[in-house]
């Protein structure tokens, strides 16, 4: 079995109002490839945020008293804080910094997934601007596959990722943050294994394993290739949403 991951090159920059199916289809052709049922297209938040305009101006946001006292925690900027209060349920760990909060979709990661790298928005310095996590990044993934399974008669799945840390271990991986018609988790219990035995607790994060991989195409800084057709996705493609990943509070031993 072979799982293949291309980036689609040459994209343009993404605009507030892109429409990203058509400029998914427009680059598939430019580079001629194609897609057939069970194709995944891999997007990163960063578009999928921009063309849905989620993009803020630091200059327009007015901090409040929380939001300077985090700020003063953490070393931050105050606007900034304020954003990242406004984006998540409660704060979880803050040092001098870095802000860790359980985000408004129900992850943990840093900031809230606010992000300046890579980030301009219209008039002001760069520095100015930030970007926001997609406002409902299952539903953003379930308009575009629908587009796109409208135009090509394909049946595929869409997945938005995004980079977080890890607590026990240095560096970004890619995750799934936004999913449809890719399976989030694939329930193994129950599979033999190679001795005849019964797996009994093996829960394979399939939509995150993607993401990271396809991570490693996309890169981080200047590629310019913010999606990949994966096609090869080992197992069947399901309906799932990103609940079907994040831990249940009352089962996460660390917090």
């Amino acid at each position: 079995m072979t799982l293949t991951l291309t980036p689609l090159p040459d994209l343009p920059l993404i605009r507030p109002g892109d429409n990203l199916a058509d400029i998914l289809l427009t680059g598939l052709a430019a580079a001629n490839l194609t897609l057939v049922d069970e194709d995944i297209l891999i997007l990163t938040q960063k578009i999928v945020s921009k063309a849905e305009g989620r993009l803020v101006n630091l200059k327009d946001v007015i901090p409040g008293q929380a939001a300077v006292e985090l700020a003063e925690r953490s070393s931050k900027d105050p606007r900034l804080a304020e954003l990242i209060l406004r984006e998540s349920r409660k704060v979880l760990r803050v040092r001098s910094g870095t802000i860790i909060v359980e985000h408004r979709l129900g992850f943990i990661c840093a900031s809230a997934g606010i992000d300046h790298s890579n980030v301009k928005g219209e008039g002001g310095k760069p520095e100015d601007w930030v970007l926001l996590l997609p406002e409902d990044p299952d539903r953003s993934a379930a308009e575009i596959r629908a587009k796109l399974e409208a135009k090509t008669g394909t049946h595929l799945g869409v997945l938005i990722i995004d980079s977080h840390g890890r607590p026990w271990r240095l560096g970004t991986v890619g995750v799934a943050i936004g999913l449809s018609g890719v399976p989030g988790i694939v329930d193994e219990r129950g599979w033999e294994d190679l001795f005849g035995y019964h797996l009994k607790i093996t829960l394979v994060g399939a939509a995150d394993e993607l993401a990271a991989a396809a991570s490693l195409v996309i890169g981080q800084a200047a590629e310019g290739t913010p999606i990949v057709r994966a096609r090869g996705f080992p197992y069947p493609l399901r309906e799932s949403s990103l609940t079907e990943i994040i831990r249940p509070e009352e089962q996460d031993l660390f917090r």
